[in-house]
């Protein structure tokens, strides 16, 4: 067995040791909670009976367990910055819009930046997910507005300075030119503008637009995850209107945390009919009883803002949660579901989103698809052919161009288009 202890400070303070597991060999056993068992024993026979039993208890279980509970959203308030513009030497346009949380033209917001095949003749089905760097980080085009730096909570200053990042610097992450190409348009907005991502006492943000929930925060308020999942359903509200997006073709997608926050919204949300986790491991995609790379405490220790207080109960307790990622995934279905790993990550545990892909089979295979055949392995290769689907890439924890290809080719396996 090969274990090693790392510790993380948080806000000056020497947290517990976790042990981590990076050793298959050392995996215990661990059984998971039934999916397709309601928590009254009953079994789940019916579509009727995941539609309006099943499904609203997990999805109960994950809100007050997990993410936290978040408010409503908001009226659609938004404001053009960028009317659609020729861009990328005129493949394509480009708009920028501001979106506002607070129902009214003042207080957070996030702008959103859009790019469209300049040669669409009509709506087109879209790309939607947060950057982790500001939307000028995503393509070196020079058009793109530079992001508005979130404000800090007093007294609390965020553990290190934003970067002065440049244009460009993450658009292999993006390969706008490539989504741009293949027909579809896409959409982000850094997540910050929605919530910083540090242990600010919930102050900034979006949780600052809520001071009477806030005031009686309990262990079932809602995390950072949450807030970042707020947001992506806030963006949704906006492409449903947007006219050059097809609205019932949008595919969600995240990597790493907001991976995790892309299969809550999705969850969530009906609206978006594909969801793609890319390497979101703990949190995510990936099972937690497993004991595998990232855990449960380790990840409460070293991001105490990002899950409902409730969660720190399992820290170290993995065996004995009565919820599992499995039961996450299968949120998700009828829609598409596309797990993606990386070979390398052990951290975010491969062998664990896989196994977690084919448990949540069975909900997809009851509302009609394909599922996700028991014997796939983890294997570097092409999407599986099933729903929920899975591959993995050769490589490290990260977005590569390899894996916009994969995701556009289960869209036109969906789709058609």
């Amino acid at each position: 067995m090969s274990l090693l202890l790392l510790t993380c400070p948080v806000n000056g303070a020497e947290p517990p040791a976790w042990p981590i597991n990076e050793e298959e060999s050392a995996v215990p056993a661990y059984v998971l909670p039934e999916l397709m068992k309601s928590e009254d024993g009953k079994p789940v026979k019916s579509v009727d009976d995941w539609r309006w039993k099943r499904r609203p208890e997990l999805l109960r279980i994950f809100e007050e367990g997990m993410y936290g509970k978040a408010p409503a959203r908001p009226a659609l308030v938004y404001e053009v910055l960028e009317e659609a513009v020729p861009a990328l030497e005129g493949k394509a346009l480009r708009k920028q819009v501001r979106v506002y949380f607070a129902g009214k033209k003042e207080g957070p917001s996030m702008d959103v930046l859009f790019y469209v095949p300049s040669a669409a003749a009509g709506p087109v089905p879209f790309f939607w997910g947060l950057n982790f760097q500001g939307n000028h980080t995503v393509s070196a085009d020079p058009g793109i507005l530079m992001p508005r730096l979130p404000a800090e909570a007093p007294g609390n200053p965020r553990p290190k300075p934003l970067l002065a990042w440049k244009r460009g610097d993450q658009a292999d992450r993006w390969q706008i030119e490539w989504v741009i190409s293949q027909g579809y348009g896409t959409a982000t907005a850094w997540y910050e503008e929605i919530d910083p991502d540090y242990d600010d006492g919930f102050k900034n943000g979006v949780h600052g637009l809520f001071p009477d929930l806030e005031a009686k925060r309990d262990g079932t308020t809602w995390g950072s995850l949450a807030a970042w999942a707020w947001g992506l359903r806030v963006g949704m509200d906006y492409l449903e209107m947007e006219p050059r997006c097809d609205a019932r073709f949008v595919a969600l997608h995240g990597h790493s945390r907001l991976g995790k926050a892309t299969v809550w919204a999705g969850a969530q949300d009906e609206r978006f009919d594909v969801v793609i986790s890319n390497n979101s491991g703990c949190g995510g995609a990936a099972l937690s009883k497993r004991w595998f790379g990232e855990t449960v405490g380790r990840i409460n220790t070293s991001f105490p803002h990002w899950f409902a207080g409730n969660y720190r109960q399992w820290n170290g307790r993995e065996a004995e949660m009565p919820y599992d990622q499995h039961e996450l995934l299968a949120l998700v279905a009828p829609r598409g579901l596309l797990v993606g790993s990386a070979e390398d990550d052990k951290w975010a545990d491969p062998e664990g989103e896989l196994i977690a892909a084919k448990q949540a089979s069975p909900a997809f295979e009851l509302l009609g698809e394909k599922g996700l055949a028991a014997e796939t392995k983890r294997e570097n290769s092409a999407v599986s052919t099933g729903n929920p689907g899975y591959w993995q890439r050769p490589g490290k924890h990260d977005v590569m161009a390899e894996d916009w290809k994969r995701w556009t080719a289960f869209l036109k396996a969906r789709w058609g288009k």
